[in-house]
């Protein structure tokens, strides 16, 4: 029996939020998009949450806004639900020192973006294969007390 992912994703592009839902449909059924295109977003997201709250956050370090996926990272971070939520970062550039930047700010992981819709097929196939199927995650509940700083 299949349960519900609930997977936030944190992305600018609204035509990534397309592509992962049309993907997922054959590829991670159990997959729930929640999108929100900013840190602002993001953030009102996380405050709002009751209950039970994502199981992964999706996050591109680009926002194409004057704060990045790196400082909705860090905020999550220094709260005490957050801080156990497993991030995997989504970004077209691999520069050592990016990568590097993401794992010091606390990314769970940090994976290159796609470019074709059969190489979001697969990426899909292995974000299920490692985060529903093979660890062992956390039901993370959010409480109104909980709201970040």
């Amino acid at each position: 029996m299949s349960h519900p992912f609930p997977i936030l994703l944190v992305d600018d592009d609204p035509l990534i939020a397309d592509v992962l839902q049309r993907a997922s449909q054959s590829n991670f059924p159990e997959a729930i998009f929640i999108h929100v295109s900013s840190f602002e977003e993001a953030k009102t997201y996380i405050e709002g949450l009751q209950g039970k709250g994502p199981k992964i956050v999706l996050l591109d370090i680009d926002l194409q806004d004057k704060v990045d996926g790196l400082d909705f990272l860090a905020l999550l971070r220094a709260h005490p639900k957050g801080r156990v939520l497993p991030v995997v970062m989504l970004s077209a550039n691999k520069t050592p020192t990016l990568v590097e930047r993401a794992y010091s700010f606390g990314a769970s992981s940090f994976t290159i973006k796609p470019f074709s819709y059969a190489d979001w097929k697969m990426y899909l196939s292995n974000l299920r294969t490692y985060w529903y199927e093979t660890v062992t995650l956390l039901d993370i509940r959010h409480y109104k007390e909980d709201a970040i700083e």
